[in-house]
């Protein structure tokens, strides 16, 4: 077999005529990795679980009461008209934000909680460059006997210094959400110039990236709870935006078309 193969190179037949040099090294495989957005809501997750929240889910077809009206969001208010989403048979949709997660922690045990609620959600959107008719999002909710709007500001604050540095300035502002009050956007100082400001803060040296306040009483009433002997406050964000910002992606549609030029650079 040795001669063989000796007068077959000799010979220049077989593999060698084809121009193949078995002694360079076999292709790599293709490795895939984890989403952008899974890395990104395990660094979330992880942050809170450090600051004694558990993770609590729901499933993404609710009910208006869920969705709305536990949360003081009647059919007639105007709010409902930024939470457009897509109707189902039966009065069933699928849930705007994973707020309904809250709804249903609150229905099942007393306090004290203090939970996070990540997730998908979806809304009627145009998608675009910031914009997706699905998308992600991670809220909060905490409940107890003396929960206070301090609290809010320090577990906020304590989880945007972890996110991106303890040199990040953090700015809370007055806002709006009809179920919390009093209610606060909670903004950073723009990551990409520093706070001088640029076109990805507006000019303004500040990025808008969550809304927080406290839970309004009707929310308790609706859940069943006194909101005299309980208090609590909540907060949301969106993940993509995070994971855009961490990532320093201009363009939201890239995290769901599953290209992997793409994946393979973040």
């Amino acid at each position: 077999l040795l001669d063989a193969a000796r007068q077959r190179i000799a010979s220049g037949s077989g593999s060698e005529r084809a121009g193949l040099d078995v002694t360079l090294p076999g292709r790599a495989p293709w490795v895939g990795r984890r989403h952008p957005l899974k890395r990104t809501f395990e660094r979330l997750e992880r942050i809170f679980l450090g600051l004694g929240f558990q993770v609590a889910e729901g499933p993404h077809v609710e009910d208006e009461f869920h969705n709305f009206d536990a949360l003081n969001i009647p059919a007639e208010h105007p709010s409902r008209d930024a939470w457009d989403t897509f109707y189902l048979e039966g009065g069933l949709l699928l849930r705007t934000h994973t707020s309904p997660v809250q709804i249903r922690e609150m229905q099942s045990r007393r306090p004290p909680i203090r939970i996070i609620a990540p997730g998908r959600v979806f809304r009627n959107e145009t998608p675009d460059a910031s914009h997706a008719a699905e998308f992600y999002q991670l809220e909060g909710l905490a409940v107890g006997h003396d929960v206070r709007f301090g609290e809010l500001k320090g577990v906020l604050t304590s989880f945007l210094h972890e996110l991106f540095g303890s040199d990040v300035g953090v700015r809370f502002r007055a806002g709006f959400f009809p179920f919390t009050e009093p209610s606060t956007e909670v903004d950073i100082a723009c990551v990409v110039c520093g706070g001088e400001g640029c076109p990805v803060c507006k000019r303004t040296g500040w990025v808008e990236l969550l809304g927080a306040g406290m839970v309004d009483p009707r929310v308790f009433e609706a859940v069943g709870y006194d909101p005299d002997e309980v208090t609590g406050y909540a907060f949301g964000l969106g993940v993509d935006r995070i994971c855009m910002m961490l990532s320093g992606m201009d363009d939201i549609r890239l995290l769901l078309e599953n290209d992997t030029r793409f994946l393979k650079t973040v």
